[in-house]
């Protein structure tokens, strides 16, 4: 059973209860720390990406896992529509404590509302947690698209961790897509139960948009071979 240790934590920190931060680690890559007061951090803080997909947020806008509701609080602040949804109960609770109007603790696919924008950042193709659920979640999220309007998701391309010390990649082709991890958490001595995680690249999100009946057009790069995209009808 899932343990929300994500949603402890930030009501640890929300609470001033903040002792230790988040680990995480992958199933290629090692330990590596989530520093909590990061995701409690206001617009100057956020990467170039997050940035540029706020600003270009508009009309009535889904923020899909808002998290502690950094997002949704900025563009309240701009006076815009905006509804947070998240599947950890605790950043529900911190996000409404925050100040953000709008929450719900739901998943992605049982939303039926629809928008203008609909926002998944913080590498947002991670809740297709698998390359066979993209279209499945394309599908979805169109179906949540008012006419003109847009989703905007960034990710990483995350090839370059498979280079060997020559440049050379060890990616097997045998096994599922690269961009599939299993993804650890463990916050004070306690460990979450691994959830799956999808990094998707650019070309491969563009051909699973066009191929549900998506334009994917890509906005920026980020500084470490991220991007961000916008799909629209």
């Amino acid at each position: 059973m899932n343990k929300d240790l994500f949603g402890i934590a930030l009501l640890d920190y929300h609470n001033g209860k903040y002792t230790e931060d988040i680990i995480t680690w992958t199933s290629i890559s090692d330990e590596d720390i989530l520093p909590l007061p990061y995701l409690f951090r206001d617009f100057n803080e956020m990467p170039k990406l997050e940035q540029e997909a706020l600003k270009l947020a508009s009309g009535k806008i889904l923020d899909v896992g808002c998290g502690s509701g950094s997002h949704s609080l900025w563009l309240q602040q701009k006076g815009l529509n905006v509804k947070g949804i998240d599947i950890s109960e605790g950043a529900v609770e911190v996000a409404i404590n925050r100040g953000v109007k709008n929450v719900e603790l739901k998943s992605l696919l049982k939303e039926s509302e629809t928008f203008d924008t609909i926002l998944l950042l913080m590498n947002g193709t991670g809740i297709f947690k698998e390359l066979s659920q993209v279209f499945n979640h394309l599908n979805h999220l169109k179906s949540l698209l008012n006419t003109g309007g847009k989703i905007l998701v960034d990710s990483s391309d995350i090839s370059y961790m498979y280079l060997d010390d020559n440049g050379g990649k060890w990616i097997e082709l045998n096994k599922n897509y690269y961009g599939e991890l299993d993804y650890f958490i463990r916050y004070k001595d306690e460990e979450e139960l691994p959830m799956k995680w999808l990094y998707l690249d650019y070309d491969t999100l563009n051909n699973a948009s066009n191929m549900v009946g998506l334009k994917c057009t890509k906005i920026m790069d980020g500084d470490h071979f991220d991007y961000l995209a916008q799909l629209e009808l």
